[in-house]
């Protein structure tokens, strides 16, 4: 499986790749027939802030942040990204701004949710998404669910990774696309391709990446 992988670059900096693995995969929602391999994107603090400077483009002169709110271990870039945003600059709208750096917890019920302690920089504050993949929109809701529970005002979603079409209304600024790696696909678990020509599951993919299935 690992011998059949490739690489594709970001059109702007070619510093941002993502190596791909192509093969018979599942998440908790869909099949696939690639894995995208974000943990350079993720840990590698020279990659992470190339990427924070091409996620800020976005939001610099246009929207006030309070609160990054990060999802599938991108702490890192959202830290970065955050210093990003805070630039001084004519146009530069939360230049000298606080910005804090959070991420929600599984509670013993599975839902998301934010400690006590954290509330006050969720509750009325403009947050910012930052997430990994958007694939079928279900995570992302699950996440825009949590938020709105806790009164977050929703300013914008930054993404490593977006399928398109992704059913979602919000608007999704994203790295990289589907449309970006050649022949990428997803499929509903019972409409599956792969699975109609009998080949069995190579992987399964979580946020930390994905376990062989022997």
């Amino acid at each position: 499986m690992e011998n059949d992988t490739f690489s594709v670059s970001h059109a702007k900096n070619p510093i941002i790749a993502i190596n791909v693995i192509s093969g018979h995969f599942t998440t908790s929602n869909l099949h696939t027939n690639n894995y995208l391999d974000f943990s350079a994107l993720k840990s590698n603090s020279v990659v992470a802030r190339d990427i924070a400077r091409e996620m800020a483009i976005s939001y610099l002169s246009t929207t006030l942040v309070d609160t990054i709110v990060c999802m599938e271990r991108t702490e890192v870039i959202g830290a970065y990204l955050a210093q990003e945003l805070q630039l001084e600059g004519p146009s530069v709208i939360n230049t000298g701004k606080a910005i804090h750096v959070v991420s929600p917890i599984n509670n013993a019920y599975g839902n998301l949710t934010f400690p006590s302690n954290q509330t006050e920089i969720i509750t009325g504050k403009n947050i910012l998404l930052l997430v990994a993949t958007v694939s079928s929109g279900r995570s992302l809701n699950r996440i825009l669910e949590c938020l709105s529970y806790y009164n977050g005002n929703l300013a914008g979603i930054s993404a490593l990774f977006m399928a398109t079409p992704v059913r979602t209304p919000h608007k999704v600024n994203a790295l990289f696309t589907s449309d970006d790696i050649p022949g990428y696909k997803l499929y509903e678990p019972g409409e599956c391709e792969i699975c109609k020509n009998t080949k069995k599951l190579d992987a399964i993919i979580r946020s930390e990446g994905y376990t062989k299935i022997e």
